[in-house]
């Protein structure tokens, strides 16, 4: 799936012809330049690696410097490999958000916030125990999770208290809803994971 690399600039909502309050998301798409061209006869496969978002020189290794400047162009903060492009793109070429379309469909993948350490109800919807008859300090307890002596422990996959968050979450089918070419910028319907100016990945 082509796609572009892009970063979550925020939420905000907008009006449709028939005057429907509509949810959405602003992404800041690319600018995307090809760091390195994947093909058949050498890698296996063929592929594009785009790169996104400035950085210093003194921020990368000298490796990745020297990567970098064999496309002609500054280091990069994220580089991810993309497969599908119809146009046929070369070293350094410049891939900009007139990739995407206004109302198309496209899937955009992040990292989620991370919680922390929560337990049964925030992390896996448990309704908790009744608040009344002399119930004792166990509203938001899991209750019970082992059986008898047998099997004496407890089975792996048990929905118990942990780390929530972090995590790669896909939201997929997002209509893209607006354009805005001299910003880079596409508005899509919905939300998707990650904090503001979180990186995201874009696809079609």
């Amino acid at each position: 799936m082509s796609g572009l690399i892009g970063k979550k600039i925020g939420m905000t909502s907008i009006f449709d012809e028939n005057g429907k309050n509509i949810p959405c998301t602003v992404i800041q798409a690319g600018p995307c330049v090809v760091t390195q061209v994947r093909t058949k006869e050498v890698d296996g496969y063929e592929a594009l690696q785009l790169g996104f978002d400035d950085k210093a020189e003194k921020q990368s290794t000298k490796a990745l410097n020297g990567h970098f400047k064999k496309a002609g162009t500054t280091a990069k903060r994220r580089v991810v490999e993309f497969q599908g492009f119809e146009q046929d793109l070369k070293l350094g070429d410049q891939i900009l958000v007139d990739h995407f379309e206004e109302g198309e469909f496209v899937d955009v993948s992040g990292t989620s916030k991370g919680k922390g350490f929560q337990g049964v109800v925030k992390r896996h919807g448990f309704a908790g125990s009744e608040r009344t008859h002399g119930q004792q300090s166990m509203n938001r307890a899991p209750g019970s999770v082992g059986a008898a002596s047998y099997p004496a422990r407890i089975f792996k996959g048990m929905r118990m208290g942990g780390r929530m968050g972090g995590d790669t979450v896909k939201v997929q089918n997002l209509r893209v809803l607006k354009v805005v070419k001299d910003k880079n910028l596409i508005v899509v319907k919905g939300a998707v994971p990650g904090h503001k100016n979180a990186y995201v990945i874009i696809q079609k």
